[in-house]
């Protein structure tokens, strides 16, 4: 005999939260049915974005709707404090099928203020296992150190340390031999480095926008021809 399946409680507020989605997933539904009859069929053909976006998983920073996107135009990864570690298949699996299998022409690595990874980094305080992810946010705040201590008080270093680890998550994604193999062969994607405001809402272009070997100190190069020989 099967078991009873379990019932939402609506005087629950969990499960109100979890109706309301329910909810708002089928008002979301016929309002885009409305409006374009055409979109799902679209939408279940196949995928076509331009942008992977590696984002924080942080629940105030949904890359759509802070970039005002349909859905299909982004392939998105997201971690805690939007990092790309070079031991996490995950991150690396994303990069490979949006590079070479969607064909993406951008890569956006986009961390936000007020990020609780990077805050938590900065402290001494022991957390439990998401201490060995944070820890790659302190070696960032290594490699800065001299930068970050020269700043008035916590929150400025703070915020300059969530676009340092932008900066070098920018880096880290352009250091795999996928990035690399792409831009030989098809000369993209671009990478791009953004900061998102919780306050204002707005995106902060860092500047940092990478688009061939060029843009990496030579250790991190790959040397495709040699390869190709060596097999």
């Amino acid at each position: 005999m099967s078991e009873p399946k379990p019932t939402l409680n609506l005087n629950d507020m969990h499960d109100l939260a979890v109706a309301r989605m329910f909810a708002g997933n089928q008002a979301f539904a016929e309002r885009i049915a409305q409006e374009d009859p055409e979109f799902f069929a679209r939408q279940a053909r196949q995928q076509e974005p331009h942008t992977l976006w590696i984002g924080c998983s942080d629940s105030r920073v949904s890359s759509d709707v802070i970039t005002n996107t349909d859905p299909g135009n982004l392939f998105v990864h997201r971690n805690v404090a939007n990092l790309v570690v070079h031991t996490d298949f995950n991150v690396l699996s994303a990069i490979d099928y949006a590079v070479n299998h969607l064909h993406v022409q951008h890569i956006v690595v986009c961390g936000h203020y007020q990020c609780g990874g990077v805050l938590a980094a900065m402290q001494a305080t022991e957390m439990g296992l998401i201490d060995n992810w944070l820890r790659n946010i302190k070696d960032v705040y290594r490699l800065h150190s001299a930068e970050l201590e020269a700043l008035p008080d916590q929150p400025a270093r703070a915020r300059r340390l969530v676009e340092l680890n932008v900066f070098e998550q920018v880096y880290n994604v352009c250091k795999t031999s996928t990035v690399q193999k792409s831009w030989r062969e098809h000369g993209r994607p671009f990478v791009h480095g953004w900061v998102y405001d919780l306050e204002t809402g707005l995106i902060k272009d860092l500047e940092v926008n990478v688009s061939g070997r060029r843009d990496l100190e030579e250790i991190y190069r790959f040397d495709m021809d040699k390869a190709l020989h060596h097999d």
